[in-house]
């Protein structure tokens, strides 16, 4: 029975010296390798915008569209977002040919943006991100002041209505929003946009695709975004 106290205590003392030698190591161990817990929630809520400058060149020139978007923030990183927009064109060349042309169709653009900043919860954010766009749309062209060709002298009027036309497009996306006061951010993007597939109809390439602009000159784009927070 002694033989066996002794060994009992001479254990003992072993598992204690090695918990007081594993002390100090734990607490280094912890101190290296301890991930910071972020208490800030995944889910962050919503976020309603509308974009000003699709809306100024709707009124002040010859196209434009108005455009709304919804996005979800995930942890202020992550932000998917499904941009819904009606485009109208409206354009007469007025001094030579005459040649009127008409479009208007509702579109939508859905994808993500990323939150590149280091510290991303302080209520700016300045983002990357991708787009997937579709538009179906109409198209109303005549021939204006074009009556005959100047050549063959045959008659050269053309009016066509409501042709049906499509087309899918992807963009890329670079931007920031800064929060101004409360709920309140604004928000400016640039945008390069290419095409992905389209069909024009029979009237070879329209002028103008809503949600994408004049297809020639329309590779690159910009949005001014007034944003709430909800």
């Amino acid at each position: 029975m002694i033989r066996r106290s002794n060994i009992s205590a001479y254990a003992s003392r072993i598992v204690i010296s090695l918990l007081l030698l594993m002390a100090p190591m734990a607490v280094q161990a912890q101190h290296f390798l301890k991930i910071e817990r972020d208490s800030v929630p995944f889910f962050r809520g919503f976020a309603v915008s509308v974009d000003l400058v699709g809306a100024a060149m709707m009124h002040l020139g010859d196209y434009g569209q108005y455009e709304g978007a919804l996005r979800v923030n995930l942890h202020d990183q992550y932000f998917p977002i499904l941009e819904v927009g009606y485009g109208k064109a409206d354009y007469k060349e007025d001094v030579i040919t005459g040649i009127a042309y008409s479009a208007s169709a509702p579109y939508f653009r859905i994808g993500a943006d990323l939150n590149i900043l280091k510290k991303k919860h302080t209520g700016n954010r300045l983002f990357v991100g991708l787009r997937y766009a579709f538009t179906s749309y109409k198209v109303d062209v005549s021939s204006g002041k074009i009556k005959e060709d100047p050549y063959w002298k045959w008659d050269a009027t053309f009016d066509v209505k409501d042709e049906p036309c499509s087309q899918h497009w992807a963009e890329v996306v670079f931007g920031l929003d800064a929060k101004i006061a409360g709920p309140l951010h604004l928000g400016w993007s640039a945008r390069y946009r290419a095409r992905i597939s389209h069909n024009d109809g029979q009237i070879g390439t329209t002028w103008y695709v809503p949600g994408y602009g004049i297809q020639d000159s329309s590779v690159l784009g910009t949005t001014f975004n007034v944003i709430i927070d909800i």
